[in-house]
């Protein structure tokens, strides 16, 4: 399940962000990368515990939040703090899978990577190339959103950011650990939940159909949920 959420940012926050990480100190992105991805890796990265990161990951998860369309579909139980990458001057991340397990900088927290997430905080028509391309049962899809959209996909699908070859490409990226860690029953309960809501908007009349279906999702969230 792909899923693309706008609007995460407005286009004043996401430029803020910009104007923000334009000014930081990077690092080496292959710093937090694997054995296998330091070797298709070459991006710069805020370090994990640099205060700019920690500021700006602590207003992203403040708007992930309250923001319904993103809980319906990840369900979250813990959220890796988001992390900020750049590429410019050619720059790209080859094909790769995210690790199963996420260590939380400065912790001793561990987090199971069901989801990944991408918060692209550039204008797509202020660089080229930089497309995120995920693999997925439909094959291989290519992302490049506006500034302040959210991309959501499975953490076991291959993914590579191509080559930015002019401008550059900023952006936040994290992981979540889900209550419902399996794709196809987060993707059954994320269209339950959209079918209850806009049934739920009708009004009067489609009242009870709602209310009937929305404790057939909840049984099912049940069922499934770890805790």
């Amino acid at each position: 399940m792909l899923i693309q959420i706008p609007k995460i940012l407005t286009v004043e926050q996401a430029g803020q962000f910009h104007n923000s990480l334009m000014q930081a100190d990077w690092a080496d992105g292959r710093g937090t990368a694997g054995y296998l991805s330091t070797r298709v890796k070459n991006n710069a990265q805020l370090p994990e515990l640099h205060p700019l990161a920690l500021k700006l990951g602590n207003q992203i998860l403040d708007v992930l939040g309250k923001n319904p369309q993103f809980t319906s579909a990840a369900l979250p139980l813990k959220v890796v703090p988001p992390l900020f990458n750049r590429y410019a001057g050619g720059q790209a991340y080859g094909s790769h899978v995210d690790g199963g397990i996420r260590p939380v900088a400065g912790t001793s927290a561990r987090v199971r990577t069901d989801l990944s997430a991408t918060l692209f905080l550039t204008d797509p028509a202020d660089y080229d190339g930089g497309e995120l391309m995920i693999e997925d049962m439909f094959g291989q899809r290519s992302v490049k959103l506006a500034a302040g959209d959210l991309v959501l996909y499975p953490s076991t699908s291959v993914h590579k950011v191509m080559p930015v070859t002019r401008g550059e490409r900023l952006a936040s990226f994290f992981w979540i650990q889900s209550m419902v860690r399996d794709n196809e029953k987060r993707a059954v309960l994320f269209e339950l939940d959209s079918i209850v809501q806009k049934l739920g908007a009708t009004g009067d009349a489609q009242h009870d159909e709602a209310l009937r279906l929305a404790g057939v999702y909840h049984n099912l969230l049940r069922f499934w949920a770890d805790s």
